[in-house]
C-alpha cells in the first residue's frame, strides 16, 4: 500500500502574498490580542495592493497602517481602536473627515462577527443570534435582519430573531506558533476565531513562528487548531506578530502600542514611519533586525512549560 506523501506548502511571505492576495480582494486578518498577523499586513503594503476589503474583528494598528498605505477601501469589523492604548489616527481621519477619501465601514458586534465566520465556514445562508435585541446596530447596518423562527419562542408564540450573513473571504491570513510543512497548524494561549476564519475563506495563508517536523505535531494533536487540508501556504516568519505577542515566544510590545496614537495622529509622521519601517525594509526579517537584539531581549519570555499528557496507543 502506497503511503501518501505530505505536500510541502512552505513559501516566503513575499511569495504567499503575491500568489494569494489580489487587488479588490476581501482579506481576513485574524488574531485576537495574540498572534496578530502584522508582518503579513506589512507585506501587503510593500506589494502595493489596492481596493481591499479587510475583515478584522479587532481593527487595530495593522489596519491603521494598511489604511494609511492606501490598501483598504472597505473595513468590516466589530471593534476599532489601539488596543486600550489610544486611537487610530488614520482610521479616524477616514471615517470622521473622509480624509483623504471616505472609508466604507460595516460594523458588527464581536459575537456577530463570530457568527458570520461560522456561517461562512459551514456554508450557511445566515446565522441566528439574540444579542442584537435592544441594540442600535441594526439602525446603522442593514445587513442585520430579522427572520421568523420556524419554532415557537419561549412564550410559545412565533418569534422574530436577528440573523447575520455569512462571510467568505477570498483569503484569510492568520499567525500561529508552529506548523508542519503541509500546514497542520498549532496554537496555544488565546486562540481567537482563526479556525473559523480559515474555513470560511477560499484560500488560507498561515504565518508561523517556526516550522516543526510532523512528529512534533502528531505528538500533541489537540493543539492542531487548523488542519493541513484547509491551508494553502505556510510562511515561516519569526516575530511576525509584533507588536502583539506570541505565547511562549515573545511578549507584547506595550510601549509601541502607547506610542502609536501620537504617530498616527500626525499624518506626516505616520507616512514617515511607513517609509522607514515598512517600505524601507525588504521584508520582516530586516524589520526585526532593525529593531535590534537588545530590543528583543526586552520582550523575551521565561518558560512556563505544559505538562506532558498520555494519549495512549493500542498495544
Amino acid at each position: 500500500m502506497a503511503v501518501e506523501t505530505a505536500v510541502d506548502k512552505t513559501m516566503t511571505m513575499r511569495e504567499a502574498v503575491a500568489a494569494h492576495v489580489r487587488d479588490g480582494d476581501t482579506v481576513s486578518l485574524e488574531g485576537f490580542t495574540h498572534l496578530i498577523p502584522t508582518a503579513a499586513g506589512h507585506e501587503i503594503i510593500r506589494q502595493g495592493r489596492r481596493d481591499l476589503t479587510v475583515i478584522r474583528m479587532t481593527a487595530d494598528i495593522v489596519v491603521d497602517q494598511m489604511l494609511a498605505a492606501g490598501c483598504v477601501s472597505r473595513l468590516v469589523s466589530s471593534f476599532v481602536g489601539n488596543s486600550s492604548a489610544g486611537s487610530l489616527g488614520e482610521l479616524r481621519r477616514r471615517v470622521e473627515r473622509a480624509d483623504p477619501e471616505p472609508l466604507a465601514f460595516e460594523e458588527y458586534s464581536h459575537y456577530g462577527m463570530i457568527c458570520r465566520y461560522i456561517a461562512g465556514a459551514q456554508r450557511l445562508p445566515f446565522y441566528p443570534l439574540r444579542s442584537y435585541g435592544g441594540s442600535d446596530l441594526p439602525s446603522v447596518n442593514p445587513a442585520l435582519r430579522k427572520v421568523t423562527s420556524p419554532y415557537p419562542g419561549p412564550d410559545g408564540e412565533s418569534e422574530q430573531i436577528y440573523v447575520v450573513p455569512p462571510v467568505n473571504p477570498d483569503v484569510t491570513i492568520v499567525h500561529a506558533q508552529r506548523a508542519d510543512r503541509s500546514g497542520n497548524t498549532q496554537i496555544w494561549g488565546l486562540t481567537g476565531v482563526q479556525a473559523e476564519a480559515v474555513y470560511a475563506a477560499r484560500k488560507a495563508v498561515v504565518v508561523v513562528e517556526e516550522v516543526v517536523e510532523d512528529e512534533v505535531v502528531r505528538s500533541d494533536p489537540n493543539r492542531t487548531v487548523i488542519p493541513s487540508h484547509a491551508v494553502d501556504a505556510v510562511v515561516v516568519c519569526p516575530r511576525g506578530a509584533h507588536p502583539s505577542f506570541a505565547q511562549g515566544y515573545y511578549d507584547r510590545d506595550n510601549a509601541f502600542y502607547r506610542s502609536w496614537s501620537a504617530i498616527s495622529k500626525d499624518k506626516e509622521r505616520l507616512t514617515a514611519w511607513l517609509e522607514e519601517w515598512v517600505h524601507g525594509t525588504a521584508d520582516h526579517a530586516e524589520y526585526v533586525a532593525k529593531l535590534g537584539e537588545e530590543f528583543w531581549e526586552g520582550l523575551a519570555v521565561g518558560e512556563a512549560m505544559s505538562l506532558p499528557v498520555n494519549y495512549g496507543r493500542r498495544l
